[in-house]
C-alpha cells in the first residue's frame, strides 16, 4: 500500500501548498508596508527557522536575530526605525520554516495570539486607521482568490482532463436505479444549469438539500439516435460515502487503469477474465506483465506472477470487441450482452509495444437480493444470487500488509464466520466487524480441504483481505426467505426451507459445476418455455451421511419477467478502466480562459459555503472533511494525472484556504476583521477579557477541527 505517493509528487505538492501560502502571506504584508506599519518578519511554513534573510545581513540558517542580538543586544522588533537605518539593517526578516503547514507575517503592535498586543509606536498595527487594518486584515485572502483565478486560467489555457457526466454503472436499489437512470446516459444538466464533468453530478447531489428532488436533463442513446429525457431524482445519504448520493459510477474508456492502488487487485481480476488463455500473436521482447515472448508461445501462455504484474504493468488499451474498434467500455458490455455466456473475442495494444487477440470471459449479471432489514452499521443492503439463493463468500485477495497474511489465503471459501454458517457477504462484514481487535474463528474450505483458522481482526473491524463471492463453488450461503422493502416479498426458494451450505447439483436435470452454470440453465430454461412457472433442483444437505434430494421451485409471473431480463456481463468490470474523459478547455483564447477562470473560482467559493451548510445539516459527514495530510495524500494522486490538473487542484485549495480563512473565527482573518467593524461601528474595540476568550474559544475549536481531520486522514491511508 502506498502511503501518501511518491516522493516527487509530495515535493510538488508541498511546494504548491508553499506558494499558495507565501501568496496569502504576501497580501498582508503587501498592505502592511502600504499602510505604513512595520513589518517584523515574513515566514513561509510554520516552526524553526531553516533559511532567512535580513537586509543588510543578508542570508543565515536558521534566523536573523542571534546576529542582531550580537551587534545590538536587542531583538529587532526593539530597534528603532533611526536605529535600524543608522545600522544599514532592514527591518523585515523573511523565513523559510520547517513545517509546510502555514505561514505569518509579524507586524509591529499585532499578535494573532494576543488579540490584545499593542504598540504607542506610530509604526504599529493597532496605531493605524481601522480602514487601513481592514484591507491588511483582507489582503491575503483577496491574493488567494486572484491567485486561483490566475491558476484556473493557466488550467484551461493548456486545457484539464475530468471524468465525463456519462454514467457508467448504476447501483441497484439507489436513487438513480428507481429514478430509470441507466448505464450510457449522458447527464447534460440539473436544475436547468449545464454540467460539464462527472464531478458536477456527484456535487450537486452531495450538495443537494434532504428530499428535495434533482431534475435531470438527459440524453439517452437509442440506436444510432439521441433521446432527450427529463427525470426526478431524490438523492439519499450513503453511509459509504458519507454524504448525499444517487448511487452512480462514471463511464468507463477503454484503458486499464494504472492506479497503484489497484493494479494488485487486477491481477485476480484479469487472471478470472481469461487474459492469459491465449496466446498473442504479436507482442514485444518483454511486455506490460513483465514476462518474455518465449514465455507466451504455444496454446496455453504462462501467466506471470503477482509480484512481476505489479511491478511492471503500466498499461493496456482495448482496440477491437468481435473485430469492431471500441472507443468505449460499452463496447466490451454490448457484446457480452450478445455472447450467451460464451468468452468475447478482443485485441488489445500494450504500452510497451505489441498487440494480442485475448479471449475475455463473460459472467452473470445477477438478481439483486435486497435486504428487507439492514444493520445501521452495515456496509451493503444487497447481495447478488438467483431466485433468492446467494453465494458463499470467497477471499479475493490476502495483502502482505495484511494481519491475516499466513492464515487466510487467495481463494478460501468461507464456510463459517464465529457461529453463522454460510453467511452471505453482509453477515460476513458485520461478524468480523464485531470481533474488532480481536481474533474471529473461521472455517474455510481451500483446495477442497475444510480448515479452521483464527485471524485478528484490526481495531477498524476488517480484516485486510480482498471480499468476492464464491461463484466458482455450487453451495449456497444461508438462503434469502424475504427480499425488498418492508415487508418485502417471499423468494421462490422459500419454501424449500434450504440450509445454508447446501451444494447444489443439478438444475432441470443438468448437472451444476458452479453458479454460472445454475445461471445458464435457469437462463436458458426461460428463454424457451416464456409461460415456465416451475425448476426442478437437485441438493445435498450439509450434514453428514446426507443424500441428495429433489424438490420444485415454483415462481410466479413476476419472478419470471424477472429471470427474463437475465443477461451476461463481461467479466472484467468498468472500475477496472480509466474513467471515460472530457477536456475543458478555452480553446487557446485567453479571454475565454479568463471568463472560465472567474466562473470557476464563483463555483468554487460557492461550493466551499454549500459544504460547511451541508455539514451544519448534517448531509454531509465530518468524516469527509480532509485535513492537512489528506489534503497531500488527494494531492499526489492528482499530480500523477498531469499538470495542468495538479494547478487545477491547488487552485481549488487556494479558493478554500480564502474561504475558510474569512470565516467568523476569532482566530481567523474573518474573525480579525469582525473585531474591526465592531470597533468601527463603536468607537472602541471589544473588551481584552471578550477578545481573549473569543481567541481562546477560537483555539480549541481549530484544534479540534485539525485532531478530527487528523484522524480522518491517518485512519484513511492505514485501512
Amino acid at each position: 500500500m502506498e502511503i501518501l505517493g511518491t516522493g516527487t509528487n509530495i515535493l510538488l505538492v508541498l511546494l504548491g501548498f508553499g506558494i499558495l501560502v507565501a501568496i496569502h502571506e504576501f497580501g498582508h504584508f503587501a498592505a502592511a508596508k502600504w499602510a505604513g506599519v512595520r513589518v517584523d518578519g515574513f515566514a513561509v511554513g510554520m516552526g524553526p527557522v531553516i533559511l532567512a534573510y535580513r537586509k543588510g545581513i543578508g542570508i543565515r540558517f536558521g534566523s536573523t536575530e542571534p546576529t542582531i542580538h550580537a551587534r545590538t543586544g536587542k531583538r529587532a522588533i526593539q530597534l528603532t526605525d533611526s536605529e535600524l537605518k543608522n545600522l544599514q539593517i532592514g527591518e523585515t526578516e523573511y523565513s523559510l520554516r520547517a513545517l509546510p503547514l502555514g505561514g505569518f507575517v509579524r507586524m509591529l503592535g499585532q499578535d494573532d495570539l494576543d488579540p490584545t498586543a499593542a504598540s504607542v509606536d506610530p509604526r504599529s498595527y493597532t496605531r493605524a486607521p481601522v480602514w487601513k487594518r481592514m484591507i491588511i486584515v483582507s489582503a491575503g485572502v483577496t491574493c488567494n482568490i486572484f491567485l486561483a483565478i490566475a491558476m484556473f486560467v493557466v488550467a484551461f489555457m493548456i486545457g484539464v482532463r475530468f471524468e465525463a457526466p456519462i454514467v457508467g454503472a448504476v447501483v441497484p436499489a439507489d436513487p438513480a436505479a428507481n429514478a430509470g437512470i441507466q448505464a450510457g446516459d449522458h447527464i447534460v444538466a440539473i436544475d436547468g444549469s449545464p454540467i460539464s464533468t462527472f464531478a458536477d453530478l456527484q456535487i450537486a447531489a452531495a450538495m443537494s438539500k434532504p428530499n428535495v428532488a434533482l431534475r435531470m436533463t438527459i440524453e439517452r442513446p437509442v440506436g444510432s439516435q439521441t433521446e432527450t429525457l427529463q427525470l426526478n431524482v431524490i438523492p439519499q445519504h450513503s453511509d459509504a460515502a458519507g454524504m448525499m448520493s444517487i448511487g452512480i459510477a462514471p463511464a468507463a474508456s477503454t484503458r486499464l487503469t494504472t492506479d497503484s492502488q489497484a493494479v494488485p487487485f487486477l491481477f485476480g481480476v484479469l487472471k478470472r477474465a481469461g487474459f492469459w488463455n491465449h496466446a498473442p500473436d504479436a507482442i514485444s521482447a518483454k511486455n506490460s506483465w513483465g514476462i518474455t515472448a518465449a514465455n507466451l508461445s504455444g496454446a496455453n501462455a504462462t501467466i506471470p506472477d503477482r509480484t512481476t504484474f505489479e511491478k511492471n504493468f503500466r498499461g493496456a488499451t482495448l482496440l477491437m470487441v468481435d473485430g469492431n474498434p471500441a472507443t468505449t467500455y460499452s463496447a466490451l458490455e454490448d457484446a457480452s450482452m450478445k455472447s450467451m455466456g460464451n468468452p468475447i473475442a478482443t485485441r488489445w495494444s500494450f504500452v510497451d509495444g505489441g498487440e494480442s487477440d485475448i479471449a475475455i470471459n463473460c459472467v452473470p449479471a445477477w438478481q439483486i437480493l435486497v435486504y428487507t432489514e439492514k444493520p445501521p452499521q452495515a456496509f451493503i443492503d444487497y447481495e447478488q444470487g438467483l431466485l433468492g439463493l446467494a453465494p458463499l463468500v470467497r477471499i479475493g485477495r490476502v495483502p502482505a500488509t495484511s494481519g491475516a497474511n499466513g492464515i487466510l489465503m487467495d481463494d478460501d471459501v468461507i464456510l463459517r464466520a464465529a457461529d453463522i454458517a454460510g453467511p452471505r457477504q453482509m453477515e460476513f462484514r458485520l461478524a468480523v466487524q464485531e470481533h474488532a481487535g480481536k481474533t474471529i474463528s473461521l472455517r474455510v474450505l481451500r483446495n477442497g480441504q475444510e480448515i479452521d483458522c483464527a485471524p485478528i481482526v484490526g481495531r477498524d473491524g476488517k480484516l485486510g483481505v480482498e471480499i468476492a463471492n464464491a461463484w466458482e463453488t455450487p453451495i449456497m450461503a444461508r438462503p434469502f426467505a424475504v427480499v425488498g422493502t418492508p415487508p418485502g416479498v417471499s423468494t421462490s426458494v422459500a419454501p424449500l426451507d434450504l440450509m445454508p451450505l447446501t451444494r447444489i447439483n443439478a438444475i432441470n436435470g443438468q448437472t451444476i459445476g458452479d453458479w454460472n452454470d445454475l445461471f445458464r440453465v435457469v437462463r436458458s430454461a426461460v428463454k424457451q418455455n416464456p409461460n415456465i412457472d416451475q425448476l426442478s433442483i437437485k441438493t445435498t444437505p450439509p450434514t453428514p451421511n446426507a443424500a441428495a434430494e429433489e424438490q420444485i421451485i415454483r415462481f410466479d409471473s413476476a419472478t419470471r419477467n424477472s429471470l427474463a431480463t437475465l443477461r451476461w456481463r463481461p467479466s472484467l468490470e468498468p472500475e477496472w478502466f480509466m474513467p471515460a474523459e472530457v477536456v475543458l478547455s478555452a480553446g487557446g483564447h485567453p479571454m475565454q480562459a479568463i471568463a472560465m477562470g472567474f466562473t470557476e473560482t464563483r463555483k468554487m467559493v460557492m461550493m466551499t459555503y454549500l459544504t460547511l451548510d451541508r455539514l451544519f445539516r448534517g448531509t454531509v459527514g465530518v468524516s469527509q472533511l480532509r485535513g492537512p495530510v489528506g489534503i497531500v495524500h488527494i494531492g499526489t494522486r492528482i499530480a500523477d494525472r498531469g499538470l495542468t490538473y495538479l494547478i487545477f487542484f491547488l487552485a481549488m485549495i487556494s479558493v478554500n484556504l480564502a474561504v475558510i480563512n474569512f470565516l467568523p473565527i476569532p482566530i481567523a482573518d474573518g474573525g480579525l476583521m469582525v473585531f474591526l467593524i465592531y470597533e468601527k461601528l463603536r468607537g472602541k474595540p471589544p473588551s481584552p477579557s471578550f477578545q481573549n476568550g473569543a481567541m481562546l474559544a477560537g483555539l480549541v475549536l481549530v484544534g479540534a477541527l485539525f485532531a478530527v481531520t487528523f484522524y480522518n486522514d491517518v485512519m484513511r491511508l492505514v485501512t
